[in-house]
């Protein structure tokens, strides 16, 4: 092969660095700036044309923002960087909205109650909540952030200082005092059933089950009233009153927009007589207590037998957060049935049996309902306590749910409960509010 031919052949290849760098030509001043490349796409789409921005005042430097430095770049140019300069820092931070200035943050370290084992309390955990000043330094808040405290701080928004503070007053009343009626009531959608009651056919409403003895309801409904409407709003044969465009709701909702202590006018029918009353709303007293006031749970201790009144808190130490799943059935009735005859009434109970000599053959009695006293019904607690600590008989006789009875020598139960509290590092056989 010819050598000169050879020659005259380029090289398949990448060109040198050389040759690379002669084909560039360096841009001149005045040419527009070249479109940045398309985007790959899928097939059959066209290419994103990349528009450049109108022109603008680019030769006028940009002046740093309020309280910033103006730093040098390395390459020789000037940038903004957002560093604060020198009392910056302290300029900004006053410069706050000044109503957030009223909210502190609450710290609170709490010991709650043990109500399984009432002489107790279980282990102390922390919690934060917000709270509002009020004026003459004092703080509102939440009645369960600062409920079963042991110690409570606060801190001012900004700062890092933190302020014991003094717990004047709990008004758990204020946290789930909502009112409510205390009746049961019953739809009235069977059509006989409201011809029965003596409703007409243009009348709608609710029939009244059941009155709490203890509500200021009872003063003015009764067993079989119709309740037709409240404050002027009818009710619905199926207990729902007008909501939202094309919505009903429970009739219960227009009680819980009222206030404690607010009245509100009821039209009942009452033996085909329409009646209307202007009642005062309230809250109730239940049988089972939905909340204990911050104080220790009651109890009382003899031979072994442990003592107390039933509450939601008692429930949810017992069987948890889902005792209403979880509890007795007898317990659960009561709960969400029972009414309570007076405002003293409770629901005592054998918590549970101290095992010890004296109570062979009860120790399997947990959480069983206490009816009677050596024949005299138990009322509450305190009216416990009172017939044990008073009783001259020979014999104890308790008589509990389910046709069970207790009965033991009285003078023997009442020695052998000094050592049974020995051994379990019981304080006192009852709490202190069961002492007076």
């Amino acid at each position: 092969m010819d050598s000169s031919s050879s020659k005259g052949k380029r090289k398949r290849g990448r060109k040198s660095n050389k040759a690379a760098a002669a084909d560039q030509r360096p841009p001149s001043p005045d040419a527009a700036p070249a479109p940045a490349p398309a985007a790959a796409g899928r097939r059959g789409r066209k290419p994103r044309r990349v528009v450049a921005p109108a022109d603008s005042d680019s030769s006028r430097p940009s002046s740093p923002p309020r309280g910033e430095e103006t730093k040098p770049v390395a390459n020789g140019g000037d940038a903004v960087v957002g560093e604060l300069g020198p009392g910056a820092w302290e300029e900004e931070a006053v410069r706050v909205v000044p109503s957030m200035d009223a909210v502190v943050k609450v710290f609170c370290v709490h010991t709650e109650p043990n109500f399984s084992l009432p002489w107790q309390r279980k282990r102390q955990y922390s919690s934060s909540s917000s709270g509002f000043i009020i004026g003459g330094r004092r703080v509102l808040t939440n009645a369960h952030s600062v409920e079963h405290f042991t110690q409570v701080k606060l801190k001012k928004r900004g700062s890092d200082t933190k302020y014991l503070a003094t717990v004047l007053a709990i008004g758990t009343e204020c946290d789930i005092g909502f009112p409510i009626i205390g009746i049961e009531w019953q739809k009235m959608e069977n059509p006989d059933l409201r011809k029965a009651m003596g409703m007409k056919p243009d009348q709608k409403g609710v029939r009244v089950r059941r009155v709490e003895p203890t509500a200021p309801e009872s003063g003015y409904l009764r067993p079989s009233d119709i309740i037709l409407s409240f404050d002027g709003i009818d009710i619905a044969n199926d207990g729902t009153v007008p909501f939202r465009h094309g919505e009903r709701i429970g009739f219960s909702y227009l009680v819980s927009q009222k206030y404690t202590g607010e009245k509100a006018v009821v039209k009942v029918l009452r033996d085909s007589k329409v009646h209307e009353f202007r009642m005062k709303l309230a809250t109730h007293k239940r049988l089972i207590a939905a909340h204990v006031k911050g104080r220790p749970p009651s109890y009382y201790i003899v031979a072994g037998f442990v003592f107390a009144a039933v509450s939601v808190p008692y429930l949810r130490s017992e069987y948890g957060k889902d005792y209403e799943y979880d509890a007795p059935v007898k317990l659960l009735v009561k709960h969400l049935h029972a009414m309570a005859e007076s405002p003293d009434e409770q629901l005592v109970v054998v918590s549970q049996v101290l095992v010890a000599d004296i109570n062979i053959g009860y120790e399997e009695i947990v959480n069983t309902q206490v009816l009677a006293v050596n024949g005299q019904p138990v009322k509450n607690l305190k009216n416990l306590v009172t017939m044990v600590e008073n009783c001259k008989d020979e014999f104890l006789k308790f008589d509990l749910e389910y046709d069970q009875i207790v009965v033991l020598k009285t003078k023997t139960a009442k020695a052998a409960t000094k050592d049974i509290l020995t051994t379990h590092c019981i304080p006192s056989a009852m709490s202190d509010d069961l002492k007076t």
